[in-house]
């Protein structure tokens, strides 16, 4: 799908060429919209007054041939009530926006027209600009679009919709530019999608690894490097490699390196975990469900997916993304609960539960990441049933050793709706790790699940900024609706743009 901006209003946009395209317009509650076609103008406030279509937000009413209009199809879009001080300028909050988008969306999905026109009309979004407006339709129609079927054998019927034009009287360079970075964030997360939702035979580490390197090839600012086993071993990553200790399939440390800023600027560090398939090992999982097991590599697949996103830009910044790939698997060469393994760091561990096993590869990716220098160093792990119980769907659980790097985190959330929350990392937390055997357990405990591993892994981030998200419950989702979202890749994207400025 085709997204482009236009410089002009309805009235000039309305001819003989637009039979086949659907128009879009927003509506306020009071039947004001930003146009200056009368007949439309018109319309809006006697359908408004039938009291069929009120202009409540996210509210829609699709329109066919309607009376002096040339389109074809004209959808209503509501805004809810303007929140402007006075009558001569119109705003809405930011909800009752995204409200609309989700319903335009919708609408978009299942469209037989092969164009759609959606007029922003200098509309005015209570603290975000137009280019935060075209960034979020853009995003979110192209999420609503997304079809998994690499896997499907029949051949689908193609979507219809093949252009999207973002039409306003004004601030077309911003719209532009909202339209460049949301079709970046959207294929970054196609990216991320695509690999979440390929099964476990497909995805592999190793698949991993050519992805990252397709990713590399040809670009000049981007190289990929990929350490095998025998490498992880040389490093003495014992932590990592005892998680793939059980599988047939080898494990991965990806490596890739984006070189968008000056020579002497310390990168940014995103550290992915890419446990492939997770049956949780000897510690092995009840089977309802298990098959959502793929998704665990979807902190991998984000990584995978802002690089691409991160390309697209061309930021000048530094970035590296570390991606730890490895299966959890049950075989006689995999780790038992109660051996003891030594990290990269020298530390030793005991594995109270073979199923705690991200914390394991990301421990050992953490360490090496102190070879950069960095900046900060981000990790994005499913890692926690604890966490889901703790924020559900909607937030990714944020900890951190700076309050700094937290913060830049939680904004670039709140900006893109790619939300966190902030979760306590108190040395309180440490006593659970203790083990009689070893210098830290890996588990510890059922109380504060998600707290304690955020704890586990700070014991080897003490030589740099950190953060760590667990978005076990945001990476994909159950249910008739099951698949990989794409999140964190519009909050990680919006963190490496303001990094930037």
């Amino acid at each position: 799908m085709k997204f482009i901006a236009k410089n002009t209003d309805f009235s000039k946009q309305q001819n003989a060429k637009l039979q086949d395209a659907l128009s879009i317009v927003y509506v306020y509650q009071d039947s004001h919209c930003h146009t200056n076609h009368p007949a439309l103008n018109k319309l809006c406030t006697n359908i408004i007054a039938l009291g069929d279509f009120t202009g409540d937000a996210g509210q829609s009413l699709l329109l066919s041939s309607p009376h002096d209009l040339h389109s074809q199809r004209l959808l209503l879009v509501g805004l809810g009530g303007n929140i402007s001080d006075t009558k001569q300028t119109y705003a809405c909050t930011e909800a009752a926006f995204i409200k609309a988008t989700q319903s335009i969306a919708s609408h978009l999905k299942n469209t037989q027209a092969a164009s759609a026109c959606i007029y922003l009309n200098d509309i005015t979004v209570d603290t975000r600009d137009q280019l935060w407006q075209a960034q979020k339709l853009t995003e979110t129609i192209a999420h609503s679009n997304y079809r998994f079927e690499q896997m499907k054998s029949g051949k689908t019927k193609s979507h219809r919709l093949k252009k999207v034009t973002l039409i306003s009287r004004k601030d077309i360079h911003m719209i532009s530019e909202g339209l460049k970075v949301g079709t970046a964030v959207a294929d970054g997360m196609r990216l991320c999608r695509d690999l979440g939702n390929l099964p476990g035979n497909v995805c592999t580490p190793s698949y991993l690894a050519r992805t990252a390197k397709q990713l590399a090839r040809g670009e000049k600012k981007l190289q990929c490097k990929i350490l095998e086993e025998k490498d992880m071993k040389a490093l003495g990553m014992g932590s990592l490699l005892s998680v793939s200790a059980g599988s047939d399939e080898p494990a991965k440390l990806i490596q890739l390196e984006y070189k968008g800023g000056k020579k002497t600027q310390p990168p940014i560090v995103l550290v992915g975990k890419g446990v492939t398939f997770d049956t949780g090992g000897i510690s092995l999982k009840p089977g309802a469900g298990m098959d959502e097991m793929k998704f665990d590599m979807c902190g991998a697949a984000s990584v995978l997916g802002t690089m691409q996103t991160l390309l697209s830009l061309e930021l000048p910044i530094n970035v590296i993304a570390l991606v730890a790939a490895s299966e959890n698997m049950p075989n006689g060469s995999a780790t038992k609960p109660g051996d003891i393994v030594t990290s990269m760091a020298g530390t030793t561990i005991e594995i109270l539960n073979t199923d705690a096993e991200g914390r394991l590869v990301l421990c050992d990716a953490l360490t090496y990441a102190e070879r950069f220098n960095p900046r900060a160093v981000i990790d994005i792990a499913t890692l926690t049933g604890a966490c889901v119980i703790a924020l559900g769907k909607h937030a990714s659980g944020l900890y951190s050793n700076n309050n700094d790097l937290a913060e830049a985190l939680l904004r670039a959330g709140t900006h893109t709706g790619d939300r966190a929350w902030q979760m306590p990392l108190w040395d309180d937390y440490q006593m659970q790790l203790k083990s009689n055997f070893a210098d830290l357990a890996n588990i510890g405990g059922r109380e504060a699940g998600s707290v304690t591993a955020a704890c586990f892994l700070s014991n080897f981030t003490k030589k740099y900024h950190w953060a760590h998200l667990d978005i076990a419950g945001t990476a994909w989702l159950s249910g008739a609706q099951k698949g990989a979202t794409g999140r964190p890749v519009p909050l990680l994207t919006q963190y490496l743009i303001n990094a930037v400025q």
